[in-house]
């Protein structure tokens, strides 16, 4: 049986490179596209260093694809996130770039590879944080409620063309992200990249995680909202 084969976008550390390393102990031969090196040596892993906001970035995306001759399944793992300042509004509108519009690059070079082969899979790691607006981080969360927001409508059509798209939302993990002074039910890395290949078993349109997060998340989201529009 040929190895199943797979991009993994933001895998130089945190959730991306632990999803990297558990798909290369499985067997499969992996990409990685990140903006720093990784830390990987195996003979299924080629590592690319490029960002997801470079004019070159489909150019490579698209050189990496052709060199694994497509793909089954594709993690889109790059995330930023800085608290608002509002002399470094930079910083709000590169984290779009990246959490929301680097994946939309991504998308372009992918699907279109999967429609032909009438298969694959696309798993996008958002966060519980789409659920309302944040004063705190508002790039942030307005990236991964678009990003949520444009994989879900994807997912729906693609369906037809075989491509299945999930959606993995996290509250708290234990990784440079985490930069709340609080963090309730933080999951590890480990614990986080255990829901990322389960996704990728079971092809669910939709994973929250924590579940008791997701659920105060919602509760929350409606109030802020509310609150927002008043």
């Amino acid at each position: 049986m040929d190895k199943r084969r797979a991009i993994v976008v933001g895998n130089s550390d945190g959730i991306g490179l632990a999803v990297t390393r558990r798909l290369l102990d499985d067997g499969w031969t992996v990409a990685g596209l990140s903006r720093s090196s990784s830390p990987l040596t195996s003979s299924g892993y080629e590592h690319h260093r490029t960002d997801v906001t470079d004019a070159g970035y489909r150019e490579v995306l698209a050189g990496a694809l052709d060199t694994l001759g497509g793909v089954e399944a594709c993690v889109y793992a790059a995330g930023i996130g800085d608290f608002f300042a509002v002399d470094d509004l930079a910083a709000q509108t590169r984290a779009l770039e990246v959490n929301l519009v680097g994946a939309a690059r991504t998308m372009e070079v992918v699907v279109p590879s999967m429609a032909r082969a009438g298969a694959g899979h696309v798993v996008g790691l958002s966060s519980l944080a789409d659920v309302a607006p944040s004063a705190e981080a508002p790039g942030y969360a307005a990236g991964k409620a678009g990003l949520s927001s444009y994989l879900l409508g994807l997912g729906g059509a693609l369906r037809s063309h075989g491509v299945r798209v999930s959606v993995v939302r996290f509250g708290f993990v234990d990784t440079k992200m985490a930069k709340a002074r609080v963090k309730p039910m933080m999951l590890s890395v480990d614990q986080a990249a255990d829901v990322v290949l389960d996704c990728l078993r079971t092809r669910a349109a939709v994973v929250s995680r924590p579940r008791r997060m997701a659920a105060l998340a919602r509760t929350a989201g409606v109030l802020l909202n509310v609150r927002a529009r008043r």
